[in-house]
């Protein structure tokens, strides 16, 4: 038995998108973000590294930056078309938590590197496997990352640094939680499970293409990896989490009632309904990537302000501007979910 789908209630995903997302764990949505969001919040990306966009050889030998954010915006003004598919696939925008409503300039930017300009890697090598959230305890019911969003802030074009994703890997993962119910910490951490581990089983893997202001949904349990950027064209991208009031629920009396992303995760297990309960508590975790962009946050402020006082150009860090601080940086608690603040041992 398949559990109905009632495609009149949805308004903004056609049946064709729902049925991709619920075979595949995914779907695109063309133009899902506004393009001068994208233009606006990458424009001064090169300020805040201290790269000469014509110089490649200023570019630091770190392929991949995940730089802390400036500015914050409503999802639902920057990506209209997302935020609303996003609505759809959890069940309703008042299902979501006001925590993540708002999307922020915390680029992730891949600049490649000589040696992979020359160079191939298949995608099942790629070192960078990961189920994404890193800053709680993972359950098979986790509200805290109900959706992984890509949203596409430069066109990536094939070979040019694009999200891998494996699309198979969902029920592995999924399977592995079911059968976990005590959880796991993230893969950083020692308790944490190292989900790259599935990937040698995973035949299917899709690369994140696109143009600017595409914006990718994904299934939570989705494993996926950053590639490297063979053509050196500057690839950005963000990652805005989606958090959701209460635990997704596999036992839903009327299947009507059930959102789309439980939907895939039950046809990932195989089942119609399943009554799963977590046997310890949520807990939340501070990134440890707080510390790198601490560090960078420090950097960013210096140029900024630097270039603003030769420029005269108007300040839009909320950070130089006074308005939020370095604890806004951390992951905010969901309202009504009673989960405490743990201290996992970071791998070394």
């Amino acid at each position: 038995m398949t559990i109905p789908i009632n495609y009149d209630k949805y308004k903004v995903l056609s049946k064709e998108q729902i049925d991709f997302f619920l075979e595949n764990g995914f779907v695109k949505i063309p133009g899902g973000m506004k393009t001068e969001w994208a233009d606006k919040w990458t424009s001064d990306v090169f300020i805040r590294l201290g790269y000469d966009p014509n110089d490649k050889a200023t570019w630091a030998a770190n392929e991949k930056v995940n730089m802390p954010f400036h500015r914050r915006e409503s999802a639902a003004e920057i990506a209209p078309k997302a935020w609303e598919a996003i609505c759809e696939l959890l069940g309703g925008e008042e299902k979501i938590s006001p925590t993540c409503k708002q999307w922020s300039d915390s680029i992730i930017a891949n600049f490649g590197s000589e040696y992979w300009a020359t160079h191939d890697i298949a995608p099942k090598e790629l070192d960078n496997w990961h189920v994404d959230g890193d800053f709680f305890r993972h359950f098979l019911d986790s509200p805290e990352q109900a959706l992984l969003v890509i949203p596409l802030f430069a066109d990536i074009l094939p070979r040019g640094g694009g999200t891998y994703i494996a699309p198979d890997g969902i029920p592995k993962v999924a399977k592995y939680l079911l059968d976990h119910p005590e959880g796991t910490y993230p893969q950083s951490y020692e308790d944490g499970f190292p989900f790259k581990s599935l990937i040698p089983s995973c035949e299917n893997f899709v690369e994140v293409t696109g143009k600017k202001g595409d914006v990718f949904l994904l299934h939570p349990l989705m494993l996926h990896s950053a590639s490297k950027n063979h053509l050196r064209i500057p690839r950005f991208i963000t990652n805005p989490p989606v958090s959701i009031l209460k635990p997704f629920n596999f036992n839903r009396e009327n299947p009507d009632d059930f959102s789309l992303v439980e939907v895939k995760t039950l046809r990932a297990l195989g089942v119609d309904k399943l009554d799963f309960k977590p046997t310890r508590p949520y807990e939340r975790v501070t990134p440890r990537r707080l510390l790198v962009q601490n560090k960078m946050l420090d950097l960013e402020l210096e140029r900024l302000k630097k270039y603003h006082e030769q420029t005269g150009t108007p300040i839009e860090s909320l950070h130089l501007l006074g308005q939020i601080t370095r604890a806004d940086m951390v992951p905010k608690a969901i309202p009504g979910i009673d989960s405490q603040l743990a201290k996992p041992v970071p791998v070394a």
